[in-house]
């Protein structure tokens, strides 16, 4: 798993070089559209990495244009993040080339086995968000 995850890595990050974009960059912004106005505390736990980096990655993502923080209505002492705009078109842009970079892997599994494929690692994955 860990050789194939680098590989898709490695080859994301080759595709994606004119973005000028950093590790858990992409998963941040992927998170923020799909949880609006989540916390950058719960956007550090959920994504894995240290509060530090998540506050670098909020402030890149904030630089560029393509997310909001603003203070919690509901706690004074959170920032709530929002996606912007222009974070939603360059996300759009940044999953097409992230299925075209999985799209070789996964066309070496036939009809059969992709779903057993997506369902052990979704049990995989629930592993950890019990």
């Amino acid at each position: 798993m860990r050789r194939v995850q680098n590989q898709l890595s490695a080859g994301f990050a080759a595709a994606t070089t004119g973005y000028g974009i950093r590790a858990g960059l992409f998963s941040s912004l992927a998170l923020i559209e799909a949880n609006p106005g989540i916390s950058q505390q719960e956007l550090s736990s959920t994504v894995g990495l240290d509060k530090s980096i998540t506050v670098q990655i909020v402030d890149d993502l904030e630089r560029r244009g393509w997310a909001r923080r603003t203070r919690s209505t509901v706690d004074r002492r959170r920032h709530s993040l929002t996606i912007e705009p222009s974070g939603e078109k360059v996300l759009d842009e940044l999953f097409t080339i992230m299925l075209d970079v999985e799209a070789e892997v996964l066309a070496q599994l036939n009809a059969e086995e992709r779903p057993l494929f997506d369902a052990a690692l979704d049990r995989m994955y629930g592993v950890f968000h019990r």
